[in-house]
């Protein structure tokens, strides 16, 4: 008895009259259920449920009151019944077959390993249209059973299932659109191919975390296998070629790829990855989730010419010379030296010349600390003067007055000449200015 009572509190319909207890609803909302004799119309007041129903992880096992079901869920269209006890599609079918307008249904994380579906009450699902059966372990006879009576699904989703093999099925399901099966164990590429014949609608097909090793087939059977393919995700798939990247352009509609963690780019550097890859990819327009312009399209391809032109010709990729033909011999870029410039000074004070090295990136108020140290003076008491040898005689020394100021822009170099001459305090404060004169020879 205990046993039943503790079903009867996770049935679908005890569930939902608990969620939606008028007590939870301060402005009247909610359901309540009226008793009344068996076989009698169900009565209901103040039904407000939403149209969509998220009872996951609610400790679930059966359905309930047909009657019950149906009353509540006239207008529901999406339900998440994802992290629950249901382990029986006799259950699952009760509470679908009472749900009119049903279009969206998350199974995930129910227990429905070894559990198969009837196809004699498969037809229950016919409205269904986007299907989630992640980490349910439902195997591949019950997947087909559903698809072959939901003629309008269009998104399957069939990720943590386990799967290392595809069956085949007599019966393909033309209707879908979209079928993401990420974190299984597929690892042939003769399984991925079993899609595009039960599928062949597919525009979406991701594929991430599984181990496929690699894209195996002609171009002749990737263009009849998946004429609709617009999307493909190989997220920390297993391929370790660019043929594998090059067959991809024989899918004639593709045109969005990702392909990150995969063994072949590891070499790389992450510029060197989405350059070599777009520039092998002439059709896509969306590389691993970001948008590729014409300009990244174009830089991309002149990369790919220069990082192959010194390599031996029976090692150039088919697609060099192709843009070669495109672009034209390139020449290599310009190397940058991006190290701190620097320039040979000579440091006048008084009677002293010391030959100094002056980093250009610096400050003038760096360079006097510099100087206070190398001559030991005080910062605040000299003054710095630069002198241009070569115009010395036309501009005259020119004061380095903002400490701020970088020593680049007074253009500095090599063989010049710094000034040091000590801060003279005027006299008298009518003279207007806080140094004395300074006279150069």
């Amino acid at each position: 008895m205990e046993s039943s009572d503790e079903d009867e509190m996770h049935t679908f319909v005890q569930v939902i009259s608990e969620k939606y207890n008028p007590e939870n609803f301060p402005y009247g909302q909610g359901v309540v259920v009226l008793p009344s004799p068996p076989g009698s119309p169900v009565k209901v007041e103040r039904l407000f449920l939403p149209s969509i129903l998220v009872l996951n992880d609610c400790g679930i096992k059966k359905a309930g009151e047909k009657s019950d079901i149906a009353a509540f869920c006239a207008h529901v269209v999406e339900l998440d019944l994802s992290y629950n006890q249901l382990n029986d599609w006799v259950e699952i079918s009760t509470i679908v077959s009472n749900i009119p307008h049903l279009d969206f249904l998350n199974l995930s994380m129910n227990p429905l390993t070894g559990v198969e579906l009837e196809p004699s009450m498969a037809d229950v699902f016919s409205r269904v249209r986007r299907l989630v059966l992640n980490n349910t372990h439902v195997s591949w006879d019950t997947v087909h059973t559903l698809t072959r009576h939901t003629p309008e699904l269009e998104e399957l989703f069939l990720c943590l299932n386990d799967y290392n093999t595809v069956s085949d099925t007599e019966t393909s399901c033309p209707s879908l659109r979209l079928l993401q099966i990420t974190d299984n164990q597929l690892q042939e590429w003769a399984e991925v191919r079993k899609f595009g014949v039960m599928y062949p609608s597919l525009s979406t097909l991701v594929l991430a975390n599984n181990s496929v090793a690699c894209v195996s087939d002609t171009q002749e059977t990737l263009q009849r296998l998946f004429p609709n393919l617009c999307s493909i995700n190989l997220n920390n798939s297993g391929l370790s070629k660019w043929e594998d990247i090059q067959r991809l352009n024989f899918i004639p509609k593709l045109k969005e790829v990702k392909a990150k963690g995969i063994p072949l780019l590891q070499p790389y550097t992450t510029h060197e990855r989405r350059s070599l890859l777009l520039a092998q990819l002439p059709s896509v327009v969306v590389l691993n989730g970001g948008a590729v312009s014409h300009g990244e399209r174009e830089d991309a391809e002149r990369f790919f010419i220069r990082y192959y032109q010194d390599c031996p010709e029976q090692e150039l990729p088919e697609r060099y010379h192709i843009l070669v033909s495109k672009y034209g011999q390139l020449a290599p870029l310009a190397e940058v030296d991006l190290r701190p410039r620097s320039t040979m000074v000579d440091v006048r004070w008084g009677e002293r010349v010391e030959a100094v090295s002056l980093r250009l990136e610096q400050t003038v108020g760096d360079l006097k600390k510099h100087l206070k140290t190398l001559l030991q003076l005080p910062t605040n008491g000299i003054r710095l003067f630069y002198i241009n040898r070569e115009m010395c005689s036309v501009l005259g020394p020119e004061e380095l007055r903002c400490g701020c100021r970088a020593l680049h822009s007074y253009r500095i170099r090599d063989g010049d000449e710094i000034l040091v001459v000590p801060k003279v305090k005027s006299r008298c404060s009518s003279s207007g200015g806080s140094g004395g004169s300074v006279v150069f020879d």
